[in-house]
């Protein structure tokens, strides 16, 4: 099991893109959070206010979510990263028949 951990420029942006990996079965569920981020862009100190995305799937599925998100988001450079998670077996199972790898 897997979280990727996306920043998104807003709620309506994370919700999109966490509802097509939902339909594309490419996710089993996704969390959003709200975020104050402070970053370097282009020589200058950015403060944002941005969501987080939780998004929770298989090793397997990683590539297809990182690929999706990329010609999805709005950011020129967005942040994806790939956690490795470890789950109780009830849930693993469940995350596994929701992204068909059961």
């Amino acid at each position: 099991m897997i979280i990727a951990y996306i920043t998104c420029r807003n709620n309506a942006e994370a919700q999109k893109i966490a509802k097509y990996l939902l339909d594309k079965k490419l996710i089993a569920c996704a969390n959003i959070l709200g975020s104050k981020s402070l970053y370097r862009w282009k020589g200058k100190l950015e403060k944002q206010n941005e969501a987080i995305l939780l998004l929770k799937t298989t090793e397997s599925k990683f590539e297809s979510v990182k690929q999706t998100v990329k010609k999805m988001h709005s950011y020129k450079v967005p942040c994806i990263l790939k956690l490795k998670a470890e789950a109780n077996d009830e849930y693993f199972s469940w995350l596994c028949k929701e992204v068909n790898e059961a």
